[in-house]
């Protein structure tokens, strides 16, 4: 009979026998599957301090994420609902719920970090940081060298590149970097900045505010064959030979309101020049509007006659940067 049943259901003449008996010995009981015992879950309580440390950690938008969600899978098992509920609402496996939920009870809050791991041994010392920062700080490289450079360092301390430019970062030493400075030695130095900057940031009205100045030994170069226009496929070309036609100096007057510049070339830079262009710079201002100049202190630009241009009519009154 169990082997007709069998080939009829297409399972074993054993599994047949083995329900019919228990059957027959406890009925319809005898068909559910009886309690495993598997693992026991791990209990959880939680004191004051350190739900109030898991809600912290679960809710600070700075805490590692890792972290975050360790805790708030310790949260939610504290709460007495099983490891599969915990995974399916925090949307995990159960296994890392079992996880964490062990680690917590074992070594608490301690137990939700990353235990270290071995990795390779630590190969440079503090020693040797040390030395690299010292020699950064205190001593200038051999050979001529304007600053350190990572290989310069790495040969004088027997390290590698990379470890030199990670030392560096890690304390901020960028030795390729300068910065330059200057202190005054003009009494009037504070005065003189009142002026500049309040000719620019609130101008008289009807006046016009220019910063002034010159380019100097600007080299007037041209190329010594046509530029050949770009094709299809070609892009433009020029040759590389060039013909020099000496130097040039650039003139300039920045109206800084109005982004408009007024430029004049001329061969030198003496005070002649400079005055023909404090003259292009006359001619081209309105005669309504009074002329403002910002320069600095070049001796070209202090000239007497620039002076006694000044003062005649229409007058152009300098506004010289203060001594730096």
């Amino acid at each position: 009979m169990s082997k007709q049943v069998a080939a009829d259901l297409g399972v074993t003449a054993v599994t047949v026998g083995k329900w019919r008996q228990r059957f027959v010995e406890s009925r319809l009981d005898g068909l559910n599957d009886s309690p495993r015992p598997g693992r026991s879950k791990a209990g959880l309580m939680l004191t004051e301090e350190e739900r109030s440390t898991l809600q912290r950690w679960a809710r600070r938008p700075k805490t590692a994420q890792a972290i975050a969600f360790r805790a708030r899978i310790v949260l939610a098992c504290a709460e007495g609902v099983t490891n599969k509920q915990v995974a399916a609402a925090l949307g995990t496996r159960e296994q890392t719920v079992a996880r964490w939920r062990g680690r917590f009870v074992r070594n608490r809050l301690q137990g939700l970090v990353d235990e270290p791991r071995p990795g390779a041994p630590r190969t440079i010392s503090d020693d040797d940081v040390e030395q690299v920062i010292v020699k950064t700080l205190e001593h200038v490289p051999a050979g001529g060298d304007t600053h350190w450079s990572t290989r310069g360092m790495a040969k004088a301390t027997g390290l590698s590149q990379s470890a030199v430019w990670r030392i560096w970062r890690a304390f901020g030493l960028k030795p390729h970097l300068v910065v330059t400075w200057k202190l005054s030695t003009d009494p009037q130095f504070i005065d003189k900045v009142r002026d500049v900057v309040g000719l620019y940031l609130d101008p008289p009205a009807a006046a016009l505010v220019l910063c002034v100045d010159e380019k100097t030994q600007m080299q007037a170069l041209d190329r010594s064959a046509p530029m050949l226009p770009m094709m299809p496929g070609v892009p433009a070309r020029r040759t590389h030979d060039y013909v020099r036609h000496g130097t040039t100096s650039l003139f300039a007057a920045l109206d800084v309101a109005t982004g408009k510049v007024i430029g004049q070339h001329h061969r030198r830079h003496r005070h002649q020049e400079f005055l023909r262009f404090l003259k292009t710079i006359d001619a081209d201002t309105p005669a309504e509007l009074d002329l403002h100049l910002i320069c600095d202190n070049y001796g070209t630009h202090k000239n007497t006659r620039h002076q006694q241009m000044a003062g005649s009519p229409p007058a152009i009154p300098p506004a010289f940067h203060p001594h730096q």
